[in-house]
Order: C-alpha cells, then structure tokens, then sequence
C-alpha cells in the first residue's frame, strides 16, 4: 500500500522482532483540574470510561491489570509481546516514588518489553525527567503530552489549567533528554474551524515530537461538553469533512513526524455524536483513498474552502 506519511504501525513493527500490542492500565490517578489542585471537573470533554477496555480495572493491581489484557490478546497471538499503556487520567500526578514503583511493577510482567506512558505537560518534574532517561537506556518508552490545541483561549474554555507554553516546554524537556515524545490533539473543540486547525498544524510540526495522535471531537455522555452542545449546539464534522480536513492537515505535518490515529472510538452508548459508525481502520481506508485520488496542492486548500463555505 502506498504510504501517504509515517504509520505508527509501520513503525513500531521496525523498533521490534516480534508483534507488539498496547495494554491499557488504570493505575488509579486523577487530574489536578478534577481533585481542586488548579481546578475542578476536569477537560469538560473528559469521560475516561471511554477508552478504558473491560480489562482495566483499577480495583486491580498494575500486574493484575497486564495479566488479565495479556490472556485477552494472547488467543489471536500466543507469541506477542506487550506495551503497558499508563492512559487513565495523569500518570505522572502523585509522589514520584509511588509512580516509580507502578512503572517497575509493570516492566516486571513476564513478556512487558516497554512502556507508553500518557500525561499532562503541567505533571513533570525534573526528577521523573532523570528516571525517565534512565528508563529509556534499558527498555522500550514513549512519554504521551495531552497538547490538545496550541490556542490559549480554548485551552482555558476546555478546562485544561494550563497554556500551551508549558505543553512546549515539556515536550522540549522530554524530547531533550533523548525520549521519545508524543502528543495528543483534538480537532474540532468549540471555536476552532478549520482554518484554526490549518493554523495550528505547523505550531505541531514544529515541536519535537516523535509519534502524534489525532482525536476528532466527541460529545460524549456525562460531561460538561455534553451539556453544551445540548444547550447551544455547534458544529461537529461530518466523516466526509474530517477526512478532507485531516487531508490538509497532515500535509503541513513534517514528513518524519510519526501519526498513529486520526479518530477516537467510543463506545456507542456513551456516544452522543458524531455517530460516524465507522471502526479506526474503516476511517483510515477512506482516508487513504481519499489521498489517492487528491492530484494537486490546490485541491487540499480548496476542501477546506468548500468546508467553510457548508458551515458558515
């Protein structure tokens, strides 16, 4: 298949000798803008039952959690190995002890060969930046940052008690000490269109990053975004746009830049909208159809042209 950028599967499969699966782990943190640190309620989009598989539980331990995921994957692969993903909530808020300790009990299961490790850019110090250069010399890690937009006003209306200058200057720390630095964004948060997403992509390309996920926005039961949109709705994204979108986005990407997804799944009955129905590799298909029938530069500035035109 041809490839129209750097595929975080590609990827991985060149860093490993064997296959390599991500296991989710609920290792029981919170959020400084949930527990009254620096705010309350946490992102107003921020549901984490959504992407917390049935395996992980944080009434079990980290092993426990790995066990449980790894008798999950291991029917369709017996000879996988596997990465602990520390996802839940912040995982680099608590004592450093405490967190070093959870990531040493994950790295002792039996066929565990690295960590994925998700955090806000307002949770690192310099101490877990030490631990964490000395990890990366004996196994396997990537350090995730929640960026989520480079814009300080939505960062502020989205909840998130932080601006974008720290998210850069984390991921520069990080990426400093020979990590490897990934963010995550979302497109399509209230009072962005496209043209503030254009705007955005190179802000992205130009921060040291080795992988990038990108979200389209959800409204997902239980949140304050959900409670929004019902009050005054705004515009989410057809499939059809976001693929045009992310289309011209990725071409203001630099080209080593490693993108792992474009959309997020979330289960059906917390899903409010968009209901696109589609799986990630179902999206991912038309997006690269997509690319393959796009000829020219133009065409990707003219989509979003056309967008902003069916929206205003």
């Amino acid at each position: 298949m041809e490839q129209y950028y750097c595929d975080f599967g590609n990827w991985l499969r060149s860093q490993f000798p064997y296959k390599v699966q991500k296991i989710s782990v609920n290792a029981g943190f919170t959020c400084p803008n949930r527990d009254g640190r620096i705010g309350h309620g946490g992102c107003i989009y921020c549901n984490n039952q959504t992407f917390n598989p049935a395996y992980c539980d944080n009434g079990k331990s980290v092993t426990q959690q790995l066990e449980d995921g790894k008798r999950f994957f291991s029917g369709k692969y017996p000879e996988m190995k596997y990465l602990a993903y520390f996802q839940a909530y912040t995982n680099t808020y608590g004592t450093n002890d405490h967190i070093k300790k959870l990531y040493e009990e994950a790295l002792a299961v039996e066929d565990v060969v690295g960590l994925v490790i998700g955090t806000r850019p307002d949770c690192i110090n310099d101490d877990l930046l030490d631990y964490f250069e000395e990890l990366n010399r004996r196994t396997f890690l990537i350090v995730e940052y929640g960026v989520e937009t480079c814009n300080d006003s939505t960062l502020r209306l989205i909840n998130r008690g932080h601006d974008f200058a720290c998210a850069r200057q984390a991921i520069e720390k990080t990426a400093r000490r020979g990590i490897r630095t990934g963010a995550h964004i979302i497109l399509g948060l209230p009072g962005e269109d496209a043209e503030e997403s254009l705007r955005q992509a190179p802000i992205i390309s130009s921060l040291p990053l080795t992988t990038l996920k990108i979200h389209q926005l959800q409204i997902i039961r239980g949140t304050r975004l959900a409670k929004m949109y019902a009050d005054h709705p705004f515009h989410l994204y057809t499939v059809e746009e976001y693929i045009r979108l992310i289309a011209a986005y990725i071409r203001l990407l630099r080209p080593d830049l490693i993108l792992e997804r474009f959309v997020s799944q979330s289960p059906a009955d917390l899903l409010i909208a968009p209901r696109w129905g589609l799986k990630n590799y179902e999206f991912t298909h038309r997006l690269h159809n997509y690319l393959k029938g796009m000829r020219t530069t133009h065409e990707y500035g003219q989509c979003i042209k056309e967008d902003r035109t069916q929206t205003e």
